[in-house]
């Protein structure tokens, strides 16, 4: 063999052949076929595998695109590349261009979040911030509008990069595609399902642009600050209690007496604790514009009857005060045991204080004549 055969031997040892792409990786979008000073010879084989495209690039711009499957290169399945380089019918000559490959395939459980959080307008609440994160799908749609907009202007060619964009392009999107929804921040929570589908379909055309296809989109979790978060707290308790708010002062102040008569001393010795209870549900009663109670004196004055279900009865417990209760609170009281039938009780019309058991709408027989009240225990 003489010297030029060697030669020609070592040039054409340089020659590619083969090109394709084994992805073992799972997660790349595309993959840059190293060429670099080498050249592509012509015949060589090109594989294109399932969920895969290829691109061949001249000087920058897109010429031939294949599909999946095995093409022996040739001018005429390089039509546009040929028709670039201005090659002849029939040209053997190895040539050199990048060759891109693309995978295809549907990427799943891919994710977004706000770093920071993202402004909204709500119509309760105004102007509030939130923070939301989720997950999405996409695969590639068009591979000459990806490798244009994303891979060819920007430079992106790994998969975190391209990702980066995208969650970009998501989190600018967020906040005009919940206002634009017109869900109230109590209802968030509750809409995930519909503000997900509303989202992928207000995304789609910016994802389009990069040539992609965002198959799916979720949203897991939003979150509020946490003042509005504690505003809502407060709203969904007036919600529940509703126009109850005087029952429930009365049913505080009966588990105040409940506590205070487990205590050693009984009802007499409830002290502080007793008071504190009473007093915490006198309070919530004026809070919530509550009638308060009559404060009773030596000769109390008649007024008008009360119907029954209005807190009209005052107890005399250790020479302290303590209601004003309904008269379906007081009788419960009694049937528990909280408050004996000895109990010195008084309600607007009375003549003075008097039992528990001597009043006709407790229960009692009010014929008995009502004692003087019980002198204060020392």
């Amino acid at each position: 063999m003489g010297l030029f055969d060697n030669i020609r031997n070592q040039i054409g040892s340089q020659f590619i052949e083969i090109i394709e792409w084994l992805d073992d990786s799972h997660d790349t979008l595309v993959y840059r076929f190293p060429v670099y000073n080498q050249e592509i010879k012509m015949g060589a084989q090109l594989v294109v595998r399932e969920n895969q495209a290829a691109i061949f690039i001249n000087e920058g711009q897109v010429a031939d695109i294949f599909k999946p499957g095995r093409y022996e290169l040739s001018t005429q399945n390089l039509p546009i590349l040929t028709t670039l380089r201005g090659w002849k019918y029939g040209f053997q000559s190895p040539f050199k261009a990048e060759v891109y490959f693309f995978n295809t395939r549907l990427f799943t459980d891919l994710k977004w979040g706000t770093s920071n959080p993202v402004m909204m307008r709500d119509a309760e609440f105004g102007m509030i911030r939130i923070r939301a994160f989720g997950t999405y799908a996409l695969r590639i749609g068009n591979v000459k509008d990806f490798f244009n907009t994303v891979v060819g202007t920007q430079g992106l060619t790994t998969t975190d990069d391209i990702l980066g964009q995208l969650r970009s392009t998501i989190i600018s999107n967020l906040s005009d595609i919940i206002a634009e929804s017109k869900i109230a921040a109590l209802d968030l929570a509750s809409s995930y399902r519909e503000l997900s589908a509303l989202a992928q379909k207000e995304l789609q055309p910016s994802f389009a642009s990069f040539g992609l296809e965002l198959a799916r989109f979720f949203i897991d979790n939003i979150s509020l600050p946490e003042e509005v978060e504690a505003a809502i707290d407060q709203r969904t308790k007036l919600g529940v209690l509703g126009d109850r708010m005087g029952q429930y002062a009365q049913l505080q102040t009966a588990d105040a007496i409940k506590v205070a008569a487990a205590n050693p001393g009984g009802l007499a010795g409830a002290g502080v604790g007793l008071g504190a209870g009473v007093a915490m549900g006198q309070m919530m009663n004026q809070g919530f514009n509550a009638p308060p109670p009559p404060t009773p004196a030596s000769a109390p004055p008649p007024p008008p009857a009360a119907p029954a279900n209005v807190p009209r009865w005052s107890l005399a417990i250790d020479g302290k005060t303590y209601g004003p209760y309904t008269d379906d609170a007081l009788k419960a009281m009694i049937q528990s045991g909280q408050v004996a039938l000895s109990t010195q009780a008084w309600r607007p019309g009375a003549a003075g204080w008097a039992p528990v058991d001597s009043y006709a709408e407790l229960g009692g027989n009010s014929s008995m004549p009502p004692p003087p009240p019980p002198p204060p225990s020392k």
